[in-house]
Order: C-alpha cells, then structure tokens, then sequence
C-alpha cells in the first residue's frame, strides 16, 4: 500500500514537471522567427524601388537662396527672427523662418508671392524656383530642406517613439535602427507600415522582415508621417497572460513537488 502511494505521488510530480517544462517549452522563439532575410539572398540585378519624396501640405521648409552678389538675393531670403529669452539683459536667439505649405500646396514666397510646391519633388521644385528667380538674379543656388521630416516607430522595439529625420530619404530598416532595433519579442514577419496620403486616406502595409522581398518594395522607403507598429509575437503574448500570481503559484508548486519527493524517499 505504501509503495503503492509512493508511486502515485511520484508520477503526479512527474506530470507536474512535464507540465512546467511544457509550459516553459512553448514560450520559446525559433530561430527562424527572429532572423531577418532568411529565404534568398538578393541577386545584384534585383532593382531596389525607390519612390522619391514629394512635398505636401503641412511641410514645413527652409529654403536659401544664394548667389555670388548676397545683395541682390537677400530680398529672396526670410531674415532669422530674433527672440528674447531675458527681458532684464540684452540676451538672443537668432531663429530661421520657415516656409509652410498650406492645403493647397502652396507656399507664399518673398517676391514672387504664391508659388504651388506641393506633389513636386526636390530637384522639380528647385528647377521650378530658378526659373522665377533667374530673372532677378544671375545664377542662383536653390537649398530645399524639410525640417518637420518625422517617422514614428511603436511596439516591439527597444526605443520607441517618434524620430526627426535630416534628409528626405529614410528606409523601413534604418526607421528599426533609430528605434534600438526589434526586442526578441517583436514578430518580424507582420510588421505593419501605416501611411496617410495628402488627402487624409491611410492605408495600412504589412511587411515580411524575414524575406529578401521586403527591401525591394516600394513601401521600402518611408515618407512624411509614416508609423511602423511592431507586434508582440506569440511567446511575449503568452508571458503577458500570467500575472505575479501565476508566478507564486508556479513556484508554490514546485516547491512542494521538492517537499514531497525528498519525503516519499
């Protein structure tokens, strides 16, 4: 009878570490959930799609005007606005204007007045400006930066948040690297991209990291405004279903599986 007992107690500890190894079994991440490109390497003729920027209501620009003779292009030019940060000493800032491009897509330009800027890109808009500006001034350099340039990057990653961009061109992976990359809790084949157009319409992307397809893309590049959401894979989903409560109980049960085989001995 006693070794009957004994027995029994001794398979129910079995069936209680099965089931914690199990549990602990499950929660784990292949290797092939959390490496990028994993399916084919990129032939050299396989074109990366670059869509190139166009600017767009609610940019916001800087745009210098320059030539040999600084006098005649300074009426083409927004002066720095100076601000005062101590109204008991003579204390400054010198501030550069920017330009705003309203929902039109226009922007008011000093001298020329209206000028439409939205859906043309870089290179159109500074060909387009030195054909106005050239009567006036011989030779003229165009500078166009957007300085309101941001991404936002949200979910599994190490450093949410949102992120200014100097130059006009950021790609889906360099977005990740600002964002400390995706933790080893991010599922990386149903990345989301969400974009809105110039009319209000978002629309929503899924990318598959683990392919060799998802750089070449057109998605593959950002642009103004765009939103990367990383989701949680099944293991961070599993763990976060378990309270403190489970924890305790777990390690209550453990610690009574000790106890009782140490006595049935």
């Amino acid at each position: 009878m006693l070794l009957t007992m004994k027995f029994k107690l001794s398979h129910n500890i079995s069936l209680v570490a099965l089931a914690l190894l199990s549990l602990f079994a499950t929660s784990c991440t292949t290797s092939k959930e959390i490496v990028y490109f994993q399916d084919q390497k990129l032939h050299k003729n396989d074109p990366i799609i670059f869509s190139e920027f166009k600017y767009k209501p609610n940019d916001i620009l800087t745009i210098d005007v320059a030539a040999l003779d600084e006098e005649v292009v300074r009426p083409f030019n927004l002066a720095p606005v100076s601000y005062n940060f101590n109204t008991l000493s003579v204390q400054s800032n010198l501030t550069r204007q920017t330009y705003y491009v309203d929902k039109n897509g226009e922007i008011d330009f000093p001298v020329l007045g209206k000028i439409k800027i939205g859906g043309l890109t870089r290179d159109e808009a500074t060909n387009m400006l030195k054909g106005k500006i050239i009567p006036y001034v011989k030779d003229p350099i165009i500078t166009i930066r957007v300085v309101n340039f941001t991404i936002t990057v949200l979910g599994e990653v190490n450093n949410p948040g949102t992120f200014v961009i100097q130059d006009e061109r950021v790609s889906f992976t360099e977005a990740l690297g600002l964002a400390g990359d995706l933790s080893i809790y991010g599922r990386r084949d149903n990345v989301f991209l969400i974009r809105e157009d110039d009319k209000g319409i978002k629309t929503y992307t899924s990318l598959d990291l683990t392919t060799i397809n998802s750089i070449s893309t057109s998605k593959y590049y950002l642009e103004q405004n765009d939103v990367i959401y990383v989701e949680p894979n099944k293991a961070k989903i599993r763990s976060a279903t378990y309270n403190q409560n489970n924890n305790v109980l777990i390690s209550a049960v453990a610690t009574l599986a000790t106890i009782v085989a140490i006595l049935i001995r």
